[in-house]
């Protein structure tokens, strides 16, 4: 049998293979959110699910060259209609929910989209969106027919491992999210990388249940923890997101092995009193990253299993993963393992030679042997220049800072990009200044991460306001009442300063480093606003 060459033909192979095996479960608290059934959803009704969608889409005319939004959180309709429209060629453009219609338009009109499958709620913004950019896509939600695709019809076609799968979009530090484009090799490798990599995420064929809460729109759980249970046979619950008062309760419900989690989540647990329950679950081990160095050995003792931390970005994808899956683990000291023998790294200084042992640098990534790019983001769309900057010298340039022991391991230090990373969602300073900046009252804001015990980090606002306005705590509030119709919730300010002026360089342009300082000298004088409990998601 020749190996899978596209995601719908490995979703296929394990499906005939596993048949009334279950492959998602969804719980009963996320079937009563999302208004759908509970209970497990075997291999073989998801295939008829997609053969379904697939006959569907063909008959429209969907094709390669194609790409259709998907607006459906964490539902399995998700899964159902990527995998149909990967076996005639389409790629999928996820969207995050939390965007609200400056952002939509964006994405909209540079992934030149030809049809969003959307939550019913969004449809009405998401064709306003679109008609906004001149660009108006049949927007539809799950339970209608299929359109036809905007643009005419493209032949099908089973397409192999280079072609695109996805189009993922992901915060940088220039203002508009770049759109990564990731191929069929990117996921089915992902999927080859978790069922393979062994260690302490020793994944037992046809028998592993792997419980998330991250979203399908970020390439953790659509090429990570799907592609995992999709190449070893297991079964995946799906949360619509985070709950830490039931989150023990849906693990046991689940009867999980293994979960992912980000930083956030243990800090979370941590906060709750002990329990008689604490370890009444089966999990084997936890994925993820940023777990509060002073809480990893106590979450560890106190829950049972280890939380294996983790590096990867969605431009490296599982291509230059690097984990912490062996012992010694060096828990509560940021270290997320040293590479494996296919993934060359190197730590370098601002002058770009190699930093020594101990000190820190930024980490560059390639594959080893021919192909430095295998498994890695194909490109940024229609971004060229941004493309050959990240892998300048021939190697991926991630931005993040760490630090090489003397025994070779990793370490994460900090983030050399201006991007605020708050509960796993990267956060451009830039775009939010932009948004910022068009507020009536503002003359001029900056923005920066300050740390935040539970979110990591949170945006902090300065802001220069206009004349003749009045600088308190309630034009404070209206400025994040205001962004919050203008941004996803979690890029609006949870701190904001009014100030006469911002470090600026020479040209007026913000002093990037100063600016960080700026911020924590004002936080530690108490000048900031906190707005922090203003942010909510918007329905």
């Amino acid at each position: 049998m020749t190996a899978a060459t596209t995601v719908y033909a490995r979703f296929r192979e394990t499906a005939l293979r596993r048949g009334e095996a279950g492959f998602l479960n969804v719980l009963p608290e996320t079937a009563g959110i999302y208004g759908i059934s509970a209970g497990e959803i075997s291999y073989r009704v998801m295939l008829d699910r997609v053969e379904h969608w697939r006959s569907a889409f063909a008959s429209q005319g969907y094709g390669e060259g194609h790409r259709v939004g998907l607006l459906l959180q964490n539902r399995p309709v998700f899964i159902e209609l990527w995998f149909a429209l990967n076996a005639l060629g389409v790629s999928v453009v996820p969207i995050n929910p939390d965007l609200r219609i400056s952002e939509l338009e964006y994405i909209i009109a540079h992934s030149e989209m030809n049809a969003a499958f959307v939550l019913a709620e969004r449809r009405v913004e998401v064709e306003m969106a679109a008609s906004q950019v001149g660009r108006p896509i049949p927007v539809v939600t799950d339970e209608g027919g299929v359109p036809p695709p905007f643009g005419g019809a493209r032949p099908a076609s089973a397409c192999d491992a280079s072609a695109e799968c996805a189009l993922l979009y992901t915060s940088g530090t220039t203002g508009q999210p770049k759109g990564c484009v990731l191929s069929n090799t990117y996921f089915l490798h992902s999927g080859n990388w978790y069922r393979d990599v062994g260690g302490l995420i020793d994944l037992k064929p046809d028998c592993e249940r792997m419980i998330t809460p991250l979203p399908l729109f970020h390439m953790n759980a659509m090429a990570v923890s799907l592609m995992a249970m999709l190449s070893v046979g297991g079964s995946l619950t799906m949360l619509d997101r985070f709950h830490p008062r039931t989150w023990w309760a849906s693990v046991r419900d689940s009867r999980a092995t293994c979960l992912h989690y980000l930083g956030v989540m243990p800090s979370m647990l941590m906060s709750a009193p002990p329990s008689v329950e604490d370890r009444a679950h089966t999990v084997r081990f936890g994925f993820g990253a940023g777990v509060d160095k002073l809480l990893h050995a106590p979450f560890e003792e106190r829950f049972g299993f280890p939380l294996l931390e983790a590096w990867a970005m969605t431009e490296t994808g599982s291509g230059g993963v690097i984990a912490a899956n062996v012992e010694p683990r060096k828990v509560g000291t940021s270290c997320f393992g040293r590479p494996a023998p296919e993934v060359e790294v190197r730590i370098v200084d601002d002058g770009g030679h190699d930093a020594p042992a101990g000190m820190p640098g930024e980490l560059l990534v390639r594959r080893a042997g021919a192909d430095p790019r295998y498994g890695f983001f194909r490109e940024y769309l229609k971004n060229p220049a941004a493309t050959a900057e990240a892998w300048e010298g021939g190697w991926l340039h991630t931005g993040d800072i760490v630090s090489r022991d003397a025994d070779g391991d990793l370490h994460f230090v900090d983030r050399k990009k201006n991007v605020i990373r708050r509960s796993g969602e990267n956060i451009a300073a830039v775009e939010v200044e932009s948004v910022l900046n068009r507020h009536p009252a503002i003359r001029q804001a900056a923005v920066a991460s300050t740390p935040d015990q539970v979110r990591g980090d949170e945006v902090a606002a300065v802001i220069i306001i206009a004349e003749a306005t009045i600088a308190d705590r309630a034009l404070a509030e209206d400025i994040v009442r205001w962004s919050l119709e203008q941004m996803a919730y979690y890029k609006a300010p949870g701190w904001i300063c009014f100030v006469d002026s911002l470090p600026l360089t020479a040209t007026e342009k913000i002093q990037r480093g100063g600016l960080k300082d700026f911020v924590a000298r004002l936080m530690r004088d108490g000048a900031f606003f906190d707005l922090r409990d203003l942010k909510r998601r918007q329905v």
